[in-house]
């Protein structure tokens, strides 16, 4: 059998991870989180805290008036993201935390379902990817 350095160098599988992913449709939820970049800021923000994870920065930005808003938490455990297009009544969601020092996968999944349960898809399209 042939030496792979590749594989000898990547780790053993310790579940370093979750990653999940939400394509959100159809959002019935209140449509000032799709427009005002405060308001939005000031969701994730409280979510993140009300989840247990640490936020070590933010940055949100709105696109003019109507536009959606962008916005990223960068977190002690990894990130949050978030995009919102009003006219479409969609959101991309993304919620990535590592399990370097603790599992913090029903943290994420926490802050995940909050954010979810704002919006209230009518449509989501849900992924989980395990990292190792």
């Amino acid at each position: 059998m042939t030496h792979n350095p590749v594989a000898a160098a990547r780790p053993t599988k310790v579940n370093l991870g979750i990653h999940l992913l939400g394509d959100l449709y159809g959002c019935r939820g209140d449509l000032r989180y799709f427009l005002d970049g405060d308001a939005l800021k000031a969701l994730c923000l409280k979510a993140v805290s009300e989840s247990g994870l640490t936020v070590v920065g933010e940055l949100f930005h709105q696109f003019g008036d109507g536009g959606g808003v962008t916005g990223a938490v960068v977190l002690a455990e990894s990130h949050l993201a978030i995009h919102t297009w009003p006219e479409k009544r969609y959101v991309t969601l993304d919620v990535y935390v590592c399990n370097y020092s603790q599992d913090n996968r029903a943290k994420a999944q926490k802050l995940f379902d909050r954010l979810i349960s704002v919006f209230d898809p009518e449509a989501p399209r849900i992924q989980r990817v395990e990292r190792e």
